[in-house]
């Protein structure tokens, strides 16, 4: 459990630094901006982990560049939730592997919710499968953590603010890891 976690951490010291085309912040920015958004919103821990590590699958591919750009979907939201699964438990694991289907969700249910997203935001729709439908839509509705899934993705909208980021980089990594340790040992112990 700890060397995960110190694999985690260890992803974001290398790799958090990284910016995406069409994106104004890092990656490092932009997890701690939504976490500290799910912890303004009085999220339970394991939400604001999840808010935290939305993005990690991208970090754990460890792709160059821009996917998008090159029409890749990386389907790192996927890759997040199996690496988060068996340390974090489903509170975090569900809400990453379910935010890109909750940015689908809302563009196919809310009129004005597409202009909002940053332009890598509009090409990864794309990729992921654009609009849902009716029965897709209803199917999403029905998961269990749908609710954090869309509350995560709000965040992750509002997670990329150039000028927000208040706190020192170790300071910001070593709050991430003090949340993994909170997060990990509440899972085991209910399990």
């Amino acid at each position: 459990m700890q060397k995960m976690m110190n694999t985690l951490l260890a992803l974001y010291e290398q790799g958090g630094d990284l910016v995406y085309s069409g994106e104004s912040v890092t990656q490092l920015m932009h997890a701690w901006q939504c976490g500290r958004l799910a912890e303004k919103s009085g999220a339970s821990p394991a939400l604001q982990l999840a808010s935290w590590l939305h993005d990690v699958g991208h970090l754990w591919v460890n792709l160059e560049g821009t996917p998008t750009l090159v029409g890749h979907d990386d389907a790192h939201e996927s890759m997040g939730a199996q690496v988060l699964l068996p340390v974090f438990g489903p509170a975090v694991s569900e809400p990453v592997r379910l935010h890109v289907q909750a940015k689908r969700f809302l563009v196919s249910t809310r009129e004005t919710y597409a202009r909002k997203l940053s332009p890598d935001s509009v090409r990864s729709l794309h990729l992921q499968g654009g609009l849902m439908g009716l029965q897709e839509r209803s199917a999403f509705e029905a998961e269990p953590y749908f609710v954090d899934a869309v509350k995560l993705r709000v965040w992750d909208d509002l997670g990329k603010n150039s000028g927000w980021f208040e706190e020192q980089r170790q300071v910001a990594l070593d709050h991430l890891m003090q949340l993994m340790r909170t997060v990990a040992r509440d899972h085991v112990m209910q399990n």
